[in-house]
């Protein structure tokens, strides 16, 4: 069976499901994979055949999203060009983790394909929105990468389509130790945005990963790390808590090691919001504004106990099994 896998590569969190479930793929047949958008910061070890620009994100300097400049880097020409090149049928079956370009290829080839992932959830109704829902949120969500069948991910089973989070195998296997530090990765903010805050905790460590660190180093009650797999596995492994975005890979893999979350997700990015909608039902605290006080919500979030449902891990060969009999009664 030839496989083909669509990654949308605007963040790490699409490329990380993938190699998590890359093995499993390769015992149904020969996987192909098309890299979509250039965000993603992690080596990505994976046999990526087809790469296109597609549509990347740009974020503000402190949390936000810069819609201008992710409008004025799509090129809707090249895309649809790079929609017509993709030789779907070649492939018996067509996997999308959210790319517009293979949703927009099936179409055009009038070929079949499955929407496999975390925003195939919000396919339901049912899936947590925040107290005011976005218009064209709801929009993208629905329209950007439609497919006739869904398979969701999300931290809850809200609808019979959805299934548990993919967790990767170094988390599942782990045996979670508190060694007291703040593990942060928080990719929309720049570096001057929070070290202050973080510089005024003099008593916590923290381990922070961002995009422009090439080495590890400590200044202070920071250690500074580049965005490694490995590195960010072992520091949230081993963290009193993490304080991440309103994304889904990282808060899901911290809720199934039953580690201490703050949330903030990205600020107008509704599917960020969506998820912060439902981390809040769980009681995860959720900040949706970075301002002066910034420490004292972190001291605030530390001296407060929390108790968070305990999420299940994907059963990988299970729900992999479903999709390719999902696809064969298309």
């Amino acid at each position: 069976m030839k496989i083909f896998y669509a990654i949308q590569a605007t963040g790490n969190g699409h490329i990380s499901r993938a190699m998590q479930l890359h093995p499993y793929l390769q015992k149904f047949g020969t996987v192909d994979y098309f890299l979509s958008g250039n965000n993603a910061s992690l080596n990505i070890d994976l046999p990526v055949k087809f790469k296109s620009e597609g549509c990347s994100l740009h974020y503000s300097k402190c949390g936000g999203l810069n819609y201008w400049d992710i409008a004025k880097n799509i090129q809707p020409i090249q895309m649809y060009k790079d929609a017509k090149s993709l030789p779907l049928k070649d492939y018996d079956v067509i996997i999308n983790d959210f790319d517009s370009i293979t949703s927009l290829a099936c179409k055009l080839q009038k070929v079949h394909s499955v929407q496999f992932g975390h925003q195939a959830s919000f396919i339901s109704e049912a899936t947590p929105r925040p107290e005011k829902k976005s218009i064209m949120g709801e929009m993208i969500l629905k329209h950007y990468a439609p497919s006739p069948k869904n398979i969701g991910l999300h931290f809850e089973k809200y609808d019979s389509f959805i299934h548990p989070p993919i967790i990767k195998d170094e988390i599942v296997n782990a045996e979670p130790k508190n060694l007291n530090h703040i593990t942060v990765y928080l990719p929309s903010f720049q570096k001057d945005c929070l070290e202050k805050a973080f510089n005024k905790l003099s008593g916590v460590q923290f381990h922070w990963f961002l995009n422009d660190v090439e080495f590890k180093h400590t200044v202070g009650n920071i250690t500074y790390f580049p965005v490694n797999q490995k590195q960010f596995n072992e520091s949230m492994i081993n963290c009193h808590g993490i304080i991440t975005g309103g994304g889904f890979e990282t808060p899901a893999e911290a809720l199934y090691l039953g580690k201490k979350i703050l949330s903030i997700p990205i600020r107008d990015h509704y599917e960020q919001e969506c998820n912060a909608a439902a981390l809040k039902k769980m009681g995860v605290p959720v900040v949706y504004e970075v301002g002066d006080n910034f420490d004292e919500i972190i001291e605030n979030w530390l001296n407060t106990a929390t108790q968070y449902p305990t999420i299940q891990a994907n059963n990988i060969p299970e729900t992999l099994q479903f999709l390719f009999d999902t696809y064969e009664h298309k």
